[in-house]
């Protein structure tokens, strides 16, 4: 029996699809914006900050030159002819710091949406840690039996030396950047709570305060589900805690 294949849908369609969500917009409306400028430079910065992930770019100056390539996501991102420089990328994202309040609220706005259209949304959920190698050098020695670099000296001093498992052919072993710590729905695979920490930390510190977060956020994960979880999280840090003061 044929079978009528269908086309995936472009990821510059999702990603028009998402800018064009109530979350989106309610976060372009609450931003501060110099006068003269419109909600559409915080939205198509918003878009590009969208499409750095979608397409898994490491650094601004490539999510930048693939805008200017790729005329369906200027149209997507409202900017044809006029698409932002990676340092005004830069400058956004500084800013999506700055204002972490706005970025939370809008995260929330999609759990919670989420939640109501797909009530098991959540009901059982996985914690886990995903390395993020820091596009930095962190050496701890200027050169081979040279001196100690110092910190000043680090282009990226928040990363640290973590370990990682292996992945594939990928050996396990240390690795310098950041770490991932989320909260997936296991049915969906959607993410619904995260945060990135340096990569030195461990795990178990941040899985309450996460499904803290998700609970909040309206969520259904069910009890035994995060009890269990919160269970080991305690185990395992009460066995590390008396073996270091043993």
């Amino acid at each position: 029996m044929d079978v009528p294949k269908v086309a995936p849908r472009s990821a510059a369609v999702e990603l028009a699809g998402i800018l064009d969500g109530p979350e989106v917009t309610r976060l372009s409306l609450a931003s501060k914006r110099p006068a003269g400028r419109g909600d559409r430079a915080t939205w198509a910065m918003v878009g590009i900050a969208l499409a750095k992930s979608i397409y898994a770019l490491p650094c601004w100056t490539r999510v930048v030159r693939l805008v200017r390539e790729h005329t369906a996501l200027q149209d997507a991102l409202g900017c044809v002819g006029a698409v932002p420089s990676e340092w005004a990328c830069y400058r956004f994202t500084r800013k999506l710091r700055d204002h972490g309040d706005l970025l939370d609220r809008c995260i929330t706005g999609v759990v919670a949406g989420l939640s109501e259209a797909r009530p098991g949304l959540g009901r059982d959920v996985a914690i886990d840690g995903s390395d993020m190698p820091a596009y930095a050098n962190g050496q701890r020695y200027v050169s081979k039996g040279g001196r100690e670099r110092a910190l000043s000296e680090y282009s990226d001093p928040d990363a640290s030396w973590g370990h990682r498992s292996a992945v594939s052919t990928r050996k396990g072993g240390g690795f310098y950047g950041y770490k991932l710590h989320m909260v997936v729905c296991t049915a969906t695979e959607l993410p619904l709570a995260w945060t990135v920490e340096t990569a030195s930390a461990a795990e178990t510190n941040f899985a309450l305060p996460l499904l803290d977060f998700v609970l909040s956020a309206g969520s259904t994960c069910a009890p035994q589900s995060w009890t269990r979880a919160m269970t080991t999280a305690r185990s395992t840090t009460a066995a590390w805690t008396a073996a270091w003061l043993r």
